[in-house]
Parts: C-alpha cells; structure tokens; sequence
C-alpha cells in the first residue's frame, strides 16, 4: 500500500477508536454533583476537571446536554447570564464538567456579578486538577473582548484551554470552513491552546463526537500519566 494513503487509513482509524472511546465515556452515567458560589463549596480536587466558559448566550449549557445526551441536564434559558454558579456534573465517576457562569452579560445586580466574575477568577487560577478549560466563542462572530480577556487569564494561570465553535449550523459550509483555518491560525499564536479548534452545532449534533473523543483522550492521557508517576 502506498505510505501516503497507509498512513490516512491508519489516522482515520485512530480517529474512529477515539471517537467510540468518547461514546464509551458519555454513555457512563452523567449527572449533576453541586453548585457552587464560594471557593470554600468546592469539591475536593480528586478527579481531572474540564471548565466549560464563554460568553453569556454562546450555548455552554446546550454543548454540555449535548456532551451528555440528556435535554435537561443543564438548564438553558434564552435570557443571558442564568448560570449563577460553578455547576458540577460528575461523568461516570471518570471526569468532572464545570460550567461556569457566562461574562460579558447578567441580569443581576453589579456586586453579585463582580462576585461571579471573582470566583471564577480565583477558581482558573487555583484550581490544581484543572486539565483543561474549553473556551467556548460563538461560530458566526469569532473572540470578542471578553474573550480575549479569558484568554490573557488563562495565559497568565498557566492553564491549558481549547477553543469551541459553538452554533456551527448557522453557518454555510463554506464560511464555517474559513473561520475553523482564521481560528486554527489564532490559537497558533497563544500559548496553552490545544492546536486543535472543533465546531460544534449543539443542535444539529455536530462536532459532538469529535469533542467527546478529545475529552476521552485527555481523560486516558492523564490516567496514563499517573500510572507512570
């Protein structure tokens, strides 16, 4: 067989063996452990953690449903700002997912969002077994602000983060294509960023598998590691 094409098959079937190690580890029991709005709530540092950020709207909550398979899991609301809390989702006993409450917008009143944005702060710099921190940023408009404002914190935390394209339907497949290679090229030039940029359509589906599949891979790239350790 002709190297080139050898080695396509052996990275399609890498590809399709992460995938269903992803579906193994979704298909686990999924369910919501606690909210918390102190530093003092927070679980103990046990398992590997995967934050969950990004703007307010920009579809946290249905990406995690959409993770879990379960509507409801989450609470979606179309009013911004209604996660209040660092929410934990226990996955299987294997992963915990934290959604984090969304920035740039709330319906509350400015000391309880200062409040949030402090604990959250304090959460991503302090917290030693945060893995990773998907950062997600809504397809049809690319980082705003706020966004690259995340960015700088985790940066200066010295925090790992993959970037998310989230409402991927809402675009053509043609401009979904351009920003995923404007994205590929952002996340080259920061430091921490996972090289690979995912879109997901939490309605549609799409991208689902493949995040799934990432997450899987951290999840068995950490346990690997402790094994060694």
């Amino acid at each position: 067989m002709d190297a080139t094409i050898s080695d396509a098959v052996a990275a399609k079937d890498s590809a399709e063996t992460l995938q269903e190690r992803g579906r193994q580890l979704f298909a686990l029991p999924v369910r919501f452990l606690l909210g918390v709005a102190r530093q003092d709530q927070l679980p103990d540092a046990e398992l590997p953690e995967v934050a969950i950020c990004g703007r307010s709207n920009v579809g946290k909550s249905s990406l995690l449903n959409a993770l879990a398979g379960r509507q409801g899991l989450a609470r979606t609301s179309k009013t911004p700002g209604r996660t209040q809390e660092l929410n934990f989702f226990d996955v299987g006993g294997r992963l915990l997912l934290v959604d984090l409450p969304g920035y740039g917008y709330a319906e509350a009143p400015k000391a309880k969002v200062e409040a949030w944005n402090r604990l959250v702060r304090d959460y991503l710099r302090g917290r030693p077994n945060l893995a990773r921190v998907l950062v997600l940023v809504d397809g049809r408009h690319g980082p705003k602000r706020a966004d690259l404002e995340i960015l700088e914190l985790l940066k200066d935390a010295a925090v790992a983060w993959q970037l998310v394209l989230t409402k991927a339907d809402l675009l053509r497949p043609a401009e979904c294509s351009r920003r995923l290679a404007e994205m590929e090229e952002f996340v080259r030039q920061r430091a921490g960023a996972h090289p690979r940029v995912l879109a997901t359509s939490a309605r549609k589906g799409s991208g689902i598998a493949e995040l799934r599949a990432a997450l899987a891979e951290l999840v068995d790239s950490l346990r690997r590691a402790e094994e060694v350790g």
